[in-house]
């Protein structure tokens, strides 16, 4: 599985070079859009064409080269090979025939978006394409609405602003956004807003709605703790009345288990609140 690069040819590794130098055989998703890469870099290994529509059939002539002891490397348009690419039914009957499969890692458009985004990246969820018609895409948003790890979604040009339309009526206006466009390449593009401040943008700019597009979502707020939280200020407010700061902020701290530091300087906050 060689990873190919998604935009810039200097991100293309010295060891995913060799590898397609020196392998029998090079399946391609699409073998007009490769070729010019691979003459680039004086690569002159044989093609042949996998992709969504022949998988099936031609994984079987690959499978029978495999076994034959020949070495054969997958390459998709750009990025790493099998996500949102194709490929993945001949990599697991590859481990169901004990058939080595080995990765030449390099760049994948969704970990190149998340590394930039300034969204949480400890956890994420990848969604690829969501669907093209609005009522399953609405319907696969409302499933992830309430996921509190960031999202990543691969998105077309012709469907983006469709898309964040949707994904501001069910996750919400507010809801912290990244549009990453065009990776890598002459005119790319990062846009943070939240998801309404972002729609807005790509409907007034049409430049952000060309190329190759990922849109990153920030997750949910965890609803205990937004309750949590406003449970915590209804008792700040009220020993206020009655105590000093310091106080105040402890016993609340006591009875919430909150963080005595954070509730002392909320408090100080609201003490100082023309309304207190």
């Amino acid at each position: 599985m060689v990873a190919t690069p998604i935009g810039n040819r200097d991100d293309f590794s010295v060891r995913a070079v060799n590898t397609l130098k020196q392998v029998d055989l090079i399946a391609a998703e699409d073998t007009r859009h490769s070729r010019p890469l691979l003459q680039h870099f004086g690569i002159k290994t044989p093609l042949i064409a996998l992709h969504e529509h022949n998988e099936r059939e031609a994984m079987h002539g690959i499978l029978a080269r495999l076994q034959e002891q020949q070495s054969i490397a997958l390459i998709s348009d750009a990025g790493t090979p099998l996500i949102s690419d194709p490929g993945f039914p001949l990599v697991r009957e590859c481990h169901q025939r004990g058939i080595r499969v080995c990765p030449i890692p390099g760049a994948s458009a969704a970990i190149c978006a998340i590394s930039v985004a300034g969204l949480p990246s400890d956890r994420f969820l990848f969604e690829g394409f969501l669907p093209r018609t609005q009522a399953a895409r609405r319907e696969r948003l409302q499933g992830l609405k309430h996921e509190r790890c960031t999202l990543v979604f691969y998105e077309s040009n012709h469907r983006v602003r469709e898309s964040l339309h949707d994904m501001a009526s069910i996750f919400g206006t507010g809801r912290p956004a990244l549009l990453a466009r065009e990776l890598t390449k002459l005119h790319e593009t990062l846009i943070s807003a939240p998801l309404d401040a972002l729609l807005q943008q790509v409907e007034a700019d049409p430049m952000q709605r060309k190329g190759e597009i990922v849109l990153l979502v920030a997750g949910a707020e965890k609803k205990a703790d937004a309750e949590q939280a406003a449970e915590a200020t209804r008792i700040l407010e009220i020993l206020l009345k009655e105590l000093p700061v310091k106080q105040a902020a402890t016993l609340t701290a006591q009875i919430t288990g909150g963080k005595k530091n954070l509730l002392y300087q909320e408090a100080l906050a609201l003490r100082s609140s023309p309304e207190n």
